[in-house]
């Protein structure tokens, strides 16, 4: 909206036939803009937006009004008599006035009873912040720009205070003042008069949150934690694995601040929200890359069991918590046309170059060997041995001249598949398992021959997922799809800046503060020479 209800409510006739052809032009096109954004608000309902289905109003909703149903009438009324029978003290001796006598009717029937409004009632107590903070900065926010006739504000022109507020950053330390501290700012905001006879209020950045599932949160100038402590708030969460609770904790300990659960809970999905627009650069990079890693493991999200995706490459980590179908490939990877290296999942299979991660597989061997099947046993060893030699020649061919595997080992894999064969129908269970794998992604796994350079294990993704295993263990997953997007967007951004070369915190501050002023996120920062 390009006039706030400040400045509309000082807009009447008189004004508009002062201002000449320019001015009224451009203040006719503000208007046309804002009544054509209240008319497209008035019409969002349910299908068209994400507004919940209980903010239709009463007459659009599919139930039958608010009257209670006949049992909780009388449900009501037996609680009035019992109100009745209980409002004369037993002790009162016989003939002691009704004190409620004058309320009831003619009939000697009590009046129904005010129902109670929901909510804080008037004349209860109210909550607020009751930590004192000593400012060390004031700053003085004045407009720029008259909303009416656009003309520049002079920096001299009539001004006068209309609110304030305290915000709360952390200041990482200078040569001169080394370490970090708590800075307390106090930001006042000035109403200022342009020489048209308009009156302009200088307003805190709004940006906008773009991800329906993190709608509930907004993106406000008008905040208690600055950008820099909220990339604390984020580290001592994600890397540090500590709940609210100790968040709270440990600021009010270490750093003397004192901060509820829920404004560190809004923090955190506050820069979530200010992260969301690079999720679009992140899928970007993962698509754009040459060799990419994948794996998934198990992630709780309340009642239902999701699973934690990672796709990784030399400069670019993506998290994200979905289903374990292919609709996730699909959604991520449209267009990927690079190496991707995987275990043996089957939603992979589509996928045409593709890389197959061998630790899995001796790791399957041995547990053969470990088998009391005896022709489990035999054939769990032959798939060891034959892993190992083709190992060792491939470590070889990367540091020596060229060579073709293939060929020098031809005889060792026709020998392995021939056992795979005759085994694709085995009566021992994993011995079959082992051998339908091999004998399915056969070309996927012995294409590193081709390539001696390329990764024989999926070690990047598996330790990407590393300290997010842990982690679920002591925070059991996430409640609900809000968590879920909090942690991944906030997870990738941190794991890619890492995989550059940059510190996370001084860029996600960064983004805080330009997303809470309505500017566009700044871009994530370019890999370090020589990674």
């Amino acid at each position: 909206m390009h006039l706030s209800d400040h400045s509309l409510s000082q807009l009447d006739e008189a004004y508009v036939l002062t201002l000449d052809e320019g001015r009224l032009r451009g203040l006719s096109l503000r208007l046309l803009d804002d009544l054509k954004e209240a008319r497209e608000r008035l019409r969002q309902n349910p299908t068209n937006s994400s507004r919940p289905p209980s903010s239709r109003a009463p007459w659009e909703r599919p139930s039958a009004g608010d009257e209670k149903a006949p049992d909780e009438a009388e449900d009501d009324a037996a609680a009035d008599e019992d109100e009745d029978d209980a409002s004369t003290s037993p002790e009162d001796p016989p003939g002691t006035p009704d004190a409620h006598a004058s309320e009831r009717d003619s009939t000697g029937t009590k009046p129904p009873k005010p129902k109670r409004k929901p909510g804080k009632q008037p004349g209860a107590p109210g909550f607020g912040r009751t930590q004192v903070l000593q400012a060390q900065e004031t700053r003085h926010h004045h407009p720029g720009v008259c909303e009416a006739c656009a003309e520049a504000l002079p920096g001299d022109a009539p001004s006068v205070a209309y609110a304030g507020f305290q915000s709360i950053d952390l200041v990482w330390g200078d040569p001169a003042q080394p370490g970090l501290r708590l800075q307390v700012t106090d930001h006042r905001f000035y109403d200022s008069a342009c020489c048209c006879g308009h009156h302009t209020r200088a307003r805190p950045g709004e940006g906008l949150v773009e991800d329906p599932t993190l709608e509930p949160v907004a993106l406000s100038e008008w905040r208690l934690v600055g950008p820099g402590l909220a990339t604390l708030i984020v580290a001592l969460h994600l890397r540090f694995r500590m709940s609210r609770r100790r968040m709270r904790e440990f600021l009010h300990d270490w750093l003397g601040l004192t901060l509820g659960v829920g404004t560190l809970d809004r923090t955190l999905r506050e820069a979530a929200a200010a992260a969301a627009p690079l999720e679009k650069e992140l899928i970007k990079a993962v698509v754009d890359s040459n060799l990419l890693h994948a794996d998934e493991t198990s992630w709780p999200q309340g009642a239902e069991l999701l699973w934690l995706w990672v796709f990784t490459s030399a400069t670019v980590t993506l998290f994200v918590v979905a289903s374990r179908g292919r609709e996730v490939l699909d959604r991520i990877l449209p267009g990927f046309a690079g190496w991707l290296m995987s275990d043996g999942w089957q939603v992979y299979r589509h996928l045409p170059q593709r890389l197959r991660c061998w630790a899995h597989l001796t790791r399957k061997a041995q547990g053969l060997i470990d088998s009391y099947d005896h022709d489990a046993q035999a054939f769990g060893r032959q798939v060891q041995s034959a892993f190992e030699t083709l190992m060792g020649a491939i470590h070889a061919a990367r540091e020596g001249p060229p060579v073709d595997l293939r060929h020098i080992h031809a005889k060792l894999l026709a020998e392995l598949h021939a056992a795979c064969v005759r085994r694709l129908g085995h009566r021992h269970a994993k011995t079959r398992a082992l051998a339908v794998e091999l004998w399915n992604d056969w070309d996927a796994i012995f294409r590193v021959l081709d390539n001696p350079q390329w990764p024989i294990t999926n070690n990047d993704a598996e330790r990407a997922l590393r300290h997010w295993v842990i982690a679920r263990r002591i925070m059991m997953g996430t409640r609900c799809e809000a968590g879920s997007r909090t942690f991944t967007l906030l997870a990738s951004v941190i794991e890619t800046c890492r995989k550059r070369g940059h510190a996370p915190w001084h860029y996600l501050a960064g983004v805080i503060a330009e997303r809470r002023a309505g500017r566009a996120a700044t871009p994530l920062p370019t890999p370090m020479p020589g990674l």
